[in-house]
């Protein structure tokens, strides 16, 4: 076995001033990575004389102890093309200053780098002064926290901001240090912790493979659920009705007649046909609906623009129109076998037209693709009925405080617990035909 390189972990203020193709590198690795046993980041960890934005310089991180499990391509939500946790989707939350210090999320990117400079791990990692746009909520935490004197901000999230969309966060590229590289990735986000003065650290919407490492190595675990559709080698929309119970089928069909009712139009749109007179449509939907739902929305216009001018291929606008008017929308983000569902809005509302155009129209364009689910975005109990099914999500938490931490790991294992029960209460309840006895 190869001796492991001894790492530094950097941290970069910008994605930008990451080179795309390292990025990516390790962004697309993780699907070839095996799961193995980790080193505890509290034991492991300790503080160095270094540059606060070199971590750890002296910290050789420990051999690989892999023996042959499972990779990470196996699990359930590993979607080998993610395309949040591209440089390209990066960059554009940032250029359009969607993310930086005036909207509270501040980037803190992590590299991991051996001794010549070549980067062998990384994350997506932002200094938090506040809970929103996370769909993760710790307002309780931080409440409390405060009242008992403490300051929980600022804080730091390892994540895709405003995106509840499963992904690895751990990024690794492919090759035999792969392992060594996460220990140290790993113990660089306690290190930038202490360093920074935040109270904690979260990676949220993590692989269950990642979330298994993670709270192994003595962040707390944390569960909660999600709808997904999920195709069974479906050949057509009515292919999927057919497995429905009859008076779930008759509820669909009525609902997406009902929503084209008013002489509604459904257009699909993707590449260059995304301009920008059609952003301008969409950007006024979302403004509408992110107006009333969180009083300020998280992505500015310019955020459109520059994702579709990085991702227009990997986008799928679905988008209603009406007398020749665009009258509401849903954007989709296209993953390797995954829709990912993610903004919509309206200027005009009519009876199912949300339904028909996030949901419906989603599920037919996998079916016609032959893609395998369709990730409606956070909450919805709605969606069950509509053919969409719980699946858990996950997050670890490295809480600084003993106290806190205590009092967290304490209300978590009810909360787990409470989720659980909750996600095999609405799978009962799933629409699908049940087998015979």
């Amino acid at each position: 076995m190869a001796e492991s390189p001894t790492f530094q972990v950097r941290v970069e203020g910008s994605i930008q001033s990451i080179d795309e193709a390292v990025w990516d590198s390790c962004a697309k690795g993780f699907a070839d990575f095996p799961e193995s046993k980790h080193e505890a980041v509290e034991s492991k960890h300790q503080r160095t004389e270094s540059a606060r934005e070199i971590l750890n310089p002296k910290g050789k991180a420990p051999e690989s102890t892999s023996q042959g499990l499972e990779s990470l391509l196996e699990d359930a939500f590993a979607d080998p093309d993610n395309p949040f946790i591209s440089h390209a989707f990066l960059a554009a939350l940032e250029e359009s200053k969607s993310v930086g210090g005036k909207a509270g999320w501040i980037p803190q990117h992590l590299l991991v780098q051996d001794e010549s400079g070549e980067v062998h791990a990384a994350a997506p990692c932002y200094l938090k002064t506040h809970s929103q746009g996370e769909y993760v909520f710790d307002h309780g935490w931080a409440d409390a926290y405060e009242r008992a004197g403490g300051s929980y901000y600022p804080k730091l999230q390892v994540a895709v901001p405003f995106t509840p969309v499963t992904g690895p966060r751990l990024l690794l590229k492919r090759g035999p240090h792969a392992e060594a590289a996460r220990n140290a990735l790993v113990a660089g986000m306690v290190e930038l912790c202490k360093l920074r003065n935040a109270s904690s650290v979260h990676v949220t919407f993590a692989p269950k493979s990642e979330w298994d490492f993670l709270t192994g190595a003595g962040l707390l675990a944390r569960t909660d659920r999600q709808f997904h559709w999920h195709n069974r080698g479906y050949k057509s929309f009515d292919d999927f009705l057919s497995a429905l119970s009859s008076n779930k089928r008759k509820t669909i069909r009525r609902e997406r007649r009902e929503a084209l009712e008013s002489g509604i139009e459904i257009v699909r749109l993707t590449g260059g046909d995304l301009t920008e007179e059609v952003w301008d449509a969409f950007f006024a939907f979302y403004m509408d609906t992110g107006s009333r739902k969180w009083g300020r929305p998280y992505l500015t216009r310019a955020f459109f623009s520059r994702v579709s001018e990085k991702l227009a291929d990997r986008i799928l606008l679905i988008l209603a129109r009406r007398n020749g008017k665009y009258i509401a929308g849903a954007l989709n983000f296209l993953g390797k076998h995954t829709v990912y569902g993610r903004n919509w809005g309206a200027v005009e509302h009519h009876p199912f037209l949300h339904f028909e155009v996030c949901y419906y129209q989603a599920i037919e364009y996998a079916i016609e693709r032959g893609l395998k689910s369709v990730e409606a975005g956070a909450q919805g109990e709605h969606k069950l009925l509509r053919g969409y099914v719980p699946v858990p999500t996950y997050s670890a938490h490295y809480i600084a405080n003993p106290a806190l931490r205590r009092a967290i790991d304490d209300y978590l294992v009810r909360e787990r617990e409470y989720v659980e029960a909750e996600r095999e209460h609405l799978a009962e309840a799933a629409p699908y035909k049940r087998a015979a006895p």
